[in-house]
């Protein structure tokens, strides 16, 4: 199954189009299960602490949510990772969509992205997207994949968050011979030649970004 998951992130930096997929599956981080319910989506599950709502507002999201689970109390994890612990535990997701992660402040950002190289993540790495109005940000084992081609989106980065040995990319604008990394770097500004691009590595874990100005 597909779930989508909208977090308390700026919502000016969330396309606004997803408001229209009522039908999806849905799930609200803290206050995003708030701007869910504004937008006439009654989420599948509601988490979080809730601190930046209100009583009432946190009663809403308690009467309009398939499952709410308040979590007041603070420990080692984010509320976004907090609700992606809980929906790969409770649901059987082959795809989830990421919104609200990017924007505002740098150490959310930076937590969104970084959690993916816990080991509990490690089988869920390939089935979380995170979007946002710009980027379209995917994980990946090693292997050999192919993306498919945004049309929104102009450029594409490879992004190693580990060593990464190995990687290749034959088919794109700026190619690269087997080549290893022994730290994050980012490949910056490559471009599709087609409407897919195939790339492989042997070894860690890579980030991929489409995104546009």
């Amino acid at each position: 199954m597909k779930v989508n998951v909208l977090t308390g992130g700026p919502l000016a930096c969330v396309p606004q189009t997803i408001f229209e997929q009522k039908d999806e599956r849905w799930c609200g981080v803290d206050y995003g299960a708030i701007e869910l319910i504004n937008h006439g989506i009654d989420p599948l599950l509601a988490i979080g602490d809730f601190d930046t709502a209100t009583a009432a507002e946190r009663l809403q999201v308690e009467e309009h949510s398939y499952q709410f689970v308040y979590r007041p109390l603070k420990d080692d994890i984010t509320d976004t990772e907090l609700a992606l612990r809980y929906l790969f535990a409770h649901y059987p997701i082959d795809q989830l969509n990421l919104y609200g992660a990017t924007g505002a402040r740098m150490d959310q950002l930076l937590a969104n992205l970084f959690f993916i190289l816990k080991p509990e993540y490690r089988e869920q790495v390939e089935r979380i997207t995170i979007i946002d109005r710009w980027n379209e940000i995917r994980f990946f084992k090693p292997g050999c994949h192919q993306l498919k081609r945004n049309p929104q989106m102009k450029y594409l980065a490879f992004i190693p968050l580990t060593a990464v040995d190995g990687l290749v990319l034959p088919d794109e604008k700026y190619q690269l011979q087997r080549t290893d990394f022994d730290f994050p770097v980012a490949l910056s500004s490559n471009e599709f030649v087609g409407e897919k691009a195939t790339f492989s590595f042997e070894r860690g874990i890579l980030m991929t970004v489409q995104s546009c100005d």
